[in-house]
Parts: structure tokens; sequence; C-alpha cells
């Protein structure tokens, strides 16, 4: 049997062209239906529908649309808290301001990395431009430690030089507006993060959930200097810039999973039993996911019966990219291989190429 790879990119013209070309008999007599099903084994071809292109290209508006909504939030909770710090002093506020500041202005890398991700694959970029969001999270891990480095030294220096906080309501209030905006902003974002696959808008909203708890924090600083203990502002600064620290482990973390092509192990599991259950299918030799941007693509290799002929590898083939693409969310290409089960593997594939340029 005839080894087959062919790669899908559903396109929907093709996708009805896959469910007629077992029924060539209906398009002008058996020869034509021949002619029909072997040119469409051998021809690259797409099965892709719009189905699965439509809520990607969504998926990109979904995630522009919370990058601007929460810009417009969290640039108007950062002026009203920068108002504030002008007029109290307070290094806690100036340290959750800043914060602020900066998980507001990484909606901008960010959104451009969503409009760059909706561009089509180029010659030199041939899966596209859906890593732009990957380089965007490492933007975004950069901006959080500027920040945390930034209210850590703010804090040591009025340490060192002390000075007086006024305004001491206005500074409680302000922290708690910082809190409900960051954290309304966090849910937003992670909620529209996890449901397209953006690791990249799941880690700014872990950003903007830890400006939240160190907008609370505002409070306890206001608290401690109505007691009289004037170094509480500047400590509680040291204690904001460390909470950043934290948000800064989680959110490398996600971008570096992301950049290391890291998927989650159930979602591997969910591809090879959905690949099994095909009709045709002995073996499942391998299967591989990545991430381009919030999208998903596959490679699998299949094993099945060595006495196939080409087109029926290439239909077991073609409905096993099918099934996979509606079974994994998330999932718009594949590149489905398939092996005969007499010699399957990759040292197979090597074996067969010296013998055939030994022959020739």
């Amino acid at each position: 049997m005839n080894e087959h790879d062919h790669d899908h990119s559903h396109d929907h013209d093709d996708h009805e062209h896959e469910h007629s070309h077992g029924h060539g008999h209906h398009h002008g007599g058996r020869l034509a239906a021949w002619w029909h099903r072997l040119t469409h084994a051998v021809v690259p071809h797409s099965h892709d529908s719009r189905a699965k292109i439509d809520p990607a290209l969504e998926s990109s508006r979904d995630g522009l649309r919370a990058l601007w909504i929460s810009l417009i939030g969290l640039g108007i909770t950062a002026l009203a808290q920068a108002v504030i710090v002008v007029l109290s002093g307070s290094v806690a506020l100036l340290g959750d301001t800043l914060h602020n500041v900066a998980d507001a202005l990484t909606a901008v890398p960010l959104g451009i990395a969503f409009l760059l991700g909706r561009r089509a694959a180029t010659r030199a970029y041939t899966y596209g431009y859906g890593r732009a969001e990957d380089l965007a999270g490492i933007l975004i891990v950069l901006v959080i430690a500027g920040s945390a480095v930034a209210a850590a030294w703010t804090a040591v220096d009025r340490l060192l030089r002390p000075a007086e906080v006024t305004h001491l309501p206005w500074v409680a209030t302000a922290g708690l507006v910082g809190f409900i905006g960051n954290e309304l902003v966090a849910r937003y974002r992670i909620g529209v993060g996890r449901r397209i696959g953006s690791a990249a808008l799941i880690a700014d909203g872990l950003h903007a959930r830890t400006d939240g708890y160190t907008s609370l924090a505002v409070l306890a600083a206001a608290g401690g200097v109505a007691l009289g203990w004037r170094w509480a502002d500047p400590v509680i600064g040291l204690v904001i810039a460390v909470a950043i620290t934290f948000v800064l482990k989680d959110a490398a973390r996600e971008v570096y999973r992301r950049l290391m092509d890291a998927v989650d192990p159930a979602v591997v599991d969910q591809a090879e039993t959905t690949l099994r259950a095909v009709d045709g299918v002995r073996d499942v030799a391998a299967v591989r996911l990545r991430w381009i941007g919030h999208r998903l693509h596959a490679e699998a290799e299949l094993v099945v019966d060595a006495n196939l002929s080409l087109v029926a590898a290439h239909e077991i083939a073609a409905d096993a990219e099918h099934q996979l693409t509606h079974a994994v969310p998330r999932l718009t290409t594949a590149t489905v291989h398939t092996d005969p089960d007499s010699h399957p593997g990759a040292h197979h594939h090597t074996d067969l190429s010296h013998q055939r340029r030994q022959s020739l």
C-alpha cells in the first residue's frame, strides 16, 4: 500500500467535496467517479469547513473586545488613583497605580498580536502569525517584572526617606476602587482567555487579579498610617512588590508552556480516543498537538490495513481528520499520515527510502 500524507485547512467547498467523493456515480457514471476519487486522493486538497474558520476569527474578535473594554476600565481606575497619589503622597497607592497603568498598557501589544494572528499564512510564515500572541505574552511578563521593581524601589526609598501621607480616606477609597476595577477586568480577561485558548490573555488576566489584591493592601497601608505607623505605607509597598512577583511566576509559567508547545495531556488523550474510534484505524502510532496563537494544530500517524488501496487509505485519513477537528476544541487544522500495519513507524520510512533509491 502506498503511504499517504495530507494536510487539511477546512475550506467549506472542499468539505462538501469530501462528503460527495464517495458517491461519484451521481455525477456522471462509474468511470467519472473512479477518476474523481483517484484525483481527489493524489491532489492536495482541503477539508476545512467554514464552521471552523468562523469561530477562529470570532475568537480573535472576542479577544480584541476583551482587551479594549478592560483597557478603558483600567485606564479610568488608574487615572482616579493617580490623582489621589498626587494629593496624598502614598507610596503604597503609587505602587498600585503603577501596576494598574502597566496592566492597562499591556492591552496594546496584545491587541496588535490578535490583529496579526488574523492574517493569512504566507510562503515565509507558513503557519500564519498566531505566534505573535506568545511574543506579546513575553512582553506582558517583562512589564509585570518592571512594575515589581518600580514598586519595590519606591518603597525602599520611602523607608530611607520617610514622608507624610495625607488624605487617608481618599487613599482607602482609591484602594477599594482599584480592587473592584481590577477584579472585574481579571474575571473578564481570564474567562475570555480560557474560552478562546489564549495563554497571553490569561496571563494578562492574572496580572489584573494581582492588581486587585494589591489594591486591598493599600487599605491596610491607610489604616496603619491612621494609627500613627508611618512605616506602614512603605512596608505595604514592599508587600505589594512581593505579591507582584507571585503573579509574575504564574504568568511566566503560562507563557513558557505555550512557547514550549505544551498542551493539556487530557486533550491528547481525547484526540487519541477519537482517532482509535474511526472505522479502519487499527492503531494510532503518534499524536502531536501544538498551539499557534489560540488555535490548535494536530499531526497524527495512523496504522491501517496494508492491503488497502491509496484511495481507501485516504478516505480513512480524511474521516479521521474530520472527526478529530470536531472532537477537539479549538483545533482548526490537522495533518494525518497513514502507515501499513505490516511495517508501521518512521524506521520503515527510512528503509523504504533506501530501497527505492537503490532500485533507481
